[in-house]
């Protein structure tokens, strides 16, 4: 779209839905992941988002992003995509854009998407070949709609819909295996609260073509129920106790880009969010936080 049918608006700043001035919810993890992506990936880009929390950041004709927009449903994100790509690339065969006009294309969505209702339409678009760049914001529930519980939503959190003494009683789908096992071109685990290692695997997935998958943890102050002053520090503990490896998938391999030797109890990132009071208060649930603790502690012994 060109810069007079849908622009950003300059007298704002990004962390508002431009043009009418409503504020995004305070201290999401999902934006600032996404403000040090962007800045990376910068203005050559098309936008392609599943309906989501990001979806406020864009309203007709206004947008935070100097490149393009495109607006799908929650499940068609990927297949707008390949429309888009499909576009570019007929333009360019004609002639009728030069390189320098090329675009790269991005899916912006959250875990509902992504776990969910997208991942027939993304399973699709891998196995093509599609040369694209998924971006997912993850706040582990339908952040945009109350925080019900998704695909991404771990072990024991309490939910809109999971308000039981135990919480969520499912577990969090590995969406880094699912999409591993199609075989992409890349893909990273990141989180706004670790800039350098977000800033050097996003520099990689520019410089590549292909399927590439750029996997956020979203820490959410409103679905998490903790201070929005505190997100940099439960992303940072999120690392530490081994709950969020840091990881990346490149020519078929996959390397842990930061292994934490000494791991802090999970039980310290469980007490930030409100989303897990109910394994501490009114009692200790011990067995369920022992659960929690042995499924992280699973994971790192078989990587180590």
């Amino acid at each position: 779209m060109n810069e007079t049918r849908f622009q950003r608006k300059k007298d704002l700043p990004s962390t508002h839905l431009l043009g009418t001035g409503t504020p995004m919810c305070a201290g999401c993890g999902g934006l600032e992941a996404l403000h040090q992506i962007y800045d990376i990936l910068g203005e050559r880009t098309v936008f392609v988002n599943a309906a989501g929390c990001m979806t406020l950041l864009a309203t007709y004709p206004f947008t935070p992003f100097r490149g393009s927009w495109l607006y799908t449903s929650m499940a068609s994100a990927a297949a707008g995509a390949q429309g888009v790509r499909d576009g570019l690339d007929i333009l360019l065969a004609k002639g009728e854009i030069g390189s320098e006009e090329d675009l790269q294309v991005v899916v912006l969505a959250g875990d509902g998407s992504s776990y969910g209702m997208g991942l027939s339409a993304t399973s699709s678009a891998i196995e093509r070949g599609l040369d694209f760049i998924y971006i997912c914001y993850d706040n582990e529930g339908y952040g945009n709609t109350g925080q019900q519980f998704s695909d991404a939503t771990p072990h024991g959190a309490r939910t809109a819909t999971s308000t039981g003494p135990r919480g969520f009683p499912g577990f969090k789908k590995d969406l880094f295996a699912i999409w591993a096992a199609h075989k992409p071109t890349y893909i990273a685990t990141v989180l706004g609260s670790e800039p350098l290692d977000l800033a050097r695997k996003v520099e990689k997935a520019k410089s590549l073509t292909g399927p590439r998958f750029i996997l956020a943890l979203a820490p959410c102050p409103t679905g998490w129920d903790y201070d929005p002053k505190d997100t940099v520090e439960i992303g940072k503990l999120a690392v530490k106790t081994g709950v969020w490896p840091l990881k990346e998938f490149l020519e078929g391999k996959v390397v842990h880009t930061h292994i934490p030797r000494v791991r802090v109890p999970v039980e310290e990132y469980l007490k930030t969010q409100g989303r897990f009071a109910h394994l501490f208060r009114p009692e200790r649930n011990e067995a369920m936080i022992a659960e929690i603790q042995g499924m992280v502690d699973a994971y790192w012994a078989s990587v180590s």
